[in-house]
């Protein structure tokens, strides 16, 4: 099994890591409710005691 020659330092290996990097969600804004959410997903509005989604502007029930 391989082994290290040497010790990597903090500072080499932080180097290496400095590309992976957590990018910001995608959003997009719901035309019937004007909500920031999640492409591609559906908007969920309570009306009374019923649950109706909105998805691509339309309703569905």
């Amino acid at each position: 099994m391989a082994h290290p020659k040497r010790k990597i330092s903090k500072s080499r290996r932080d180097k290496r890591r400095t590309h992976y990097k957590i990018e910001a969600a995608d959003t997009a804004v719901c035309p019937a409710t004007n909500e920031i959410k999640m492409p591609h997903r559906a908007t969920i509005i309570k009306e009374g005691n019923k649950k109706v989604f909105y998805y691509n502007g339309r309703r569905f029930d």
